[in-house]
């Protein structure tokens, strides 16, 4: 098979893994009794490279102590968090898998799609790819509609969503500017390249918090130390969040959904002649 026929599956393999590992790491009950608030003890900084320079391993050992619902004891857990936090910061425990990992919620950007909607999306452009390359236009256009359609409703629910949250706004100092690097000064590529990251300090609850913010920019000059920007808390949640209801994914998704209808329009079209 031609080598650009078997490219065209890649951006579907990639959505469907990705939604894959999501959907596996999606939450259970912390002992039946939902989620649990704990407090920092201890936060350790762990990273690694490789022979290059570049980060494998970047993440923060933060040891929390919590009261078990279970037991009614105070324990103590050390969980793997991208986020740093605080001595005594407060935060909420939640089992990630079956198999009883414990993660941290609240530090973690939600998804724009839910994992089994990346998951059917990607099987679909999968299917997309494999009619293309049998030359079924046909089958192939209904893949893309889907696609289109399915992505456009779910990013209008989600706006919708978000604005019901009714979240709250939270002033956020930058206090540090974390930098990642992907790669090193090569004979070929004459500039190393970094990720660089926001580290904010903001008060809830008259407690300072400390968080690792998920948005990044390639550019040093994108974030200053002593700037601000706007977190956003969910009281029925108890969580913070870098994202809210914006127009712009409003408006993106009436277009990709008039997208979608417009080819599906097309597609009974060219069916019903």
């Amino acid at each position: 098979m031609d080598l650009s026929k078997l490219l065209l599956y890649i951006p579907g393999i990639l959505i469907f893994l990705v939604g894959s590992g999501q959907q596996r790491r999606g939450p259970s009950l912390f002992g039946g009794k939902g989620t649990v608030r704990a407090s920092v003890v201890r936060c350790d900084h762990v990273v690694k490279k490789d022979n290059k320079d570049r980060d494998i391993y970047n993440y923060y050992n933060v040891l929390v102590e919590f009261v078990s619902p279970v037991t009614g004891k105070r324990e103590r857990v050390t969980v793997k968090s991208p986020t740093e936090y605080y001595i005594a910061q407060e935060v909420m425990l939640q089992n990630a898998d079956r198999k009883g990992e414990i993660r941290i919620i609240g530090g973690e950007e939600e998804t724009l799609f839910p994992p089994i909607a990346q998951m059917i999306g990607g099987a679909l452009l999968i299917l997309l790819a494999y009619w293309q390359n049998q030359n079924d236009q046909e089958k192939a256009m209904a893949c893309l509609c889907a696609v289109l359609v399915g992505a456009g409703v779910l990013l209008i629910a989600r706006y919708f969503a978000m604005k019901k949250r009714n979240l709250k706004e939270l002033d956020a100092e930058i206090v540090e500017v974390y930098s990642r690097q992907l790669s090193r000064d090569t004979k070929l590529i004459m500039s190393s390249k970094y990720t660089y990251y926001p580290v904010v300090r903001y008060k809830l609850d008259g407690k300072d918090n400390l968080r690792r913010c998920s948005i990044n920019s390639s550019s040093e000059k994108s974030f200053k130390v002593g700037d601000h920007m706007t977190l956003y808390y969910d009281e029925e949640r108890k969580t913070v969040t870098e994202s809210h209801a914006r127009p712009g994914m409003l408006a993106a998704g009436i277009i990709v959904l008039a997208l979608g209808i417009a080819a599906s329009a097309a597609l009974i079209s060219t069916l019903l002649h």
